[in-house]
């Protein structure tokens, strides 16, 4: 999806006979460079580790709007952890009734989530159990765009016009150049204002 309308070129300093093209070129290349498939609302699955003391997941897209469903692994000796103490005696419990390695579903209503930072946390379950590992289906993505967004979006199409090699036809402009001149199109003033919206754990 192009992250401007045209009715908002001139408001963004881009003429008002702007080809189409060149904002779906200029919103592609934000969203390769965000390393996601879009900035706006959409679901995504993650299958992630879980540190087994402090039990708590950053999911890797933002803002995050809600965790829909959450299968969790419980956690196995001989992960890395220290296993001394009441961690032993845990493990050595689960051992018994054979549950390290299995997976169950999470109640997502059960887990502490905080919206701001993207996180989530495992709450203690009635046998002290960990989990080692997570597949998690949220909700993440913006509603509006981002004014920072449509900002850096009209920039990078600026950026592209006035770039010897890309002063073609829109309907001509080829993947390949795009990408060769990428480096002069998202230039440091756009990677600022996209800075906030790069996935977190990717790459």
């Amino acid at each position: 999806m192009g992250y401007l309308l045209p009715a908002d070129y001139v408001a963004y300093g881009l003429s008002a006979e702007t080809a189409d093209a060149w904002v779906t070129t200029a919103s592609a290349m934000i969203e390769a460079y965000c390393r996601r498939p879009s900035l706006m609302s959409a679901s995504y699955t993650e299958r992630m580790k879980v540190p087994i003391k402090v039990q708590t997941v950053r999911l890797s897209y933002g803002p995050l709007i809600s965790v829909d469903a959450v299968q969790a692994q419980y956690a196995r000796p001989g992960f890395g952890e220290d296993f001394s103490g009441d961690f032993a005696f845990q493990t050595g419990f689960a051992a018994t009734f054979a549950l390290p390695g299995q997976w169950v579903a999470v109640d997502p209503t059960t887990l502490f989530v905080s919206v701001p930072t993207g996180e989530f946390r495992f709450v203690w379950n009635v046998m002290g159990m960990r989990y080692s590992e997570a597949e998690v289906t949220y909700t993440a993505g913006f509603t509006v765009v981002p004014n920072a967004v449509q900002v850096a979006c009209a920039q990078i199409v600026r950026n592209a016009q006035t770039t010897p090699g890309l002063n073609v036809k829109s309907s001509k402009m080829d993947t390949l150049q795009i990408q060769y001149f990428s480096d002069s199109l998202i230039d440091s003033q756009v990677q600022a204002l996209l800075r906030p919206y790069v996935a977190e754990r990717l790459g």
